[in-house]
């Protein structure tokens, strides 16, 4: 690996991802000298070690290959962040891809910024869902709701629709920034980009938006996280995910309001995503799920649930109603468009 200081890192956290991989990088690796790239292979099975192997040997002064036990997405990102020498730090996924002209634009931002000593604890940009078989992409940008291409702090964001909150995709963060927020994501867990977003919210400073297509979201197989079919099966570990969130931060400690205000609407999206899908199967044992989820929310955290409680989102994810279980139906459209599955 070239010793010179990297601008940007990109980790690839690769799971017996030989199939797809191979877009994934082949996006990243765009000759800038700037980049350096990191396949996390988290105990893959298949030929993921050796596609990596060769990338790291066709490209030794851009590409390393971390080989660990297998302990989750979430745990291959944190091994990535931990071996990052980028002064910025990207999450790749290994079944989507980057924009060539987009990385290229960040990475004429990185250098500029470098120039003039100019740093930012995150940098924000849109992202596309690459749904297999639409011809038509569907784009997430947050012009309505951020400052463009100037500096900008929590108090000067505007509204975010509940589809176009800032999600792992959007994210490009300072490496140390990142770091010192003490994130810690746990093994074995599905889901866990929301607290890749949601818990270094307070602790980033200093922000600018970005607006170009840099992640394209690819969806579109069956086993993937975001399927449907699989996203019920792994309601368990939504709920794992949307605790962790609920007990993050007490958002009645959060100062700036408009931030408070963005942060109370992705836990309310959490406790809906949760609500809506047990919903959805209807069983006993889901309905018991759903109701222990929001009584503990009520009982054990009474300041969260007080700013759950005061959105849109959060009240109508309660109801027992019939026009309750509407609006939750309503919800889960909503979680349709926030992830993009059929």
């Amino acid at each position: 690996m070239n010793t010179k200081m990297k601008l940007l890192t990109i980790a690839i956290p690769c799971f017996n991802s030989a199939e797809y991989m191979d877009r994934a990088l082949s996006s990243a690796l765009i000759g800038r000298e700037e980049l350096e790239i990191i396949i996390v292979d988290d105990g893959s099975t298949d030929e993921t070690p050796e596609i990596a192997a060769r990338y790291a040997d066709e490209y030794p002064d851009k590409v390393r290959v971390i080989h660990k036990e297998n302990g989750g997405h979430g745990d291959a990102v944190m091994a990535g962040l931990a071996a990052a020498t980028g002064k910025y730090f990207k999450v790749l996924d290994s079944d989507d891809r980057l924009g060539e002209t987009a990385l290229n634009a960040v990475l004429d931002f990185l250098v500029e910024n470098e120039a003039t000593n100019t740093l930012y604890d995150t940098i924000i940009s849109d992202y596309v869902y690459d749904k297999a078989g639409k011809k038509k992409k569907k784009r997430i940008g947050y012009r309505r709701a951020l400052p463009v291409r100037t500096p900008f702090t929590w108090k000067d964001i505007g509204h975010f629709m509940p589809w176009s909150n800032i999600l792992m995709h959007s994210v490009i963060y300072r490496t140390e920034a990142l770091r010192k927020t003490g994130l810690k994501l746990p093994k074995h867990t599905f889901y866990v980009d929301n607290l890749y977003v949601y818990h270094p919210l307070p602790y980033m400073k200093r922000l600018y938006y970005l607006d170009v297509d840099l992640y394209f979201y690819f969806i579109g197989r069956e086993d993937q996280s975001v399927n449907e079919k699989v996203m019920m099966k792994r309601i368990d570990q939504q709920i794992k995910v949307t605790r962790l969130m609920v007990r993050d931060h007490p958002l009645k400690d959060i100062e700036e309001p408009m931030l408070r205000k963005y942060m109370r609407q992705y836990l309310s999206m959490m406790m809906m995503i949760c609500s809506a899908f047990l919903t959805k199967d209807g069983s006993e044992s889901a309905l018991r799920k759903k109701g222990m989820l929001w009584k503990e929310l009520k009982y054990k955290f009474p300041d969260q649930y007080k700013e759950v409680n005061q959105t849109f989102l959060g009240k109508s994810a309660q109801m027992r109603t019939k026009a309750g279980q509407k609006i939750i139906k309503i919800g889960y459209g909503i979680t349709q468009k926030v992830f993009g599955f059929n």
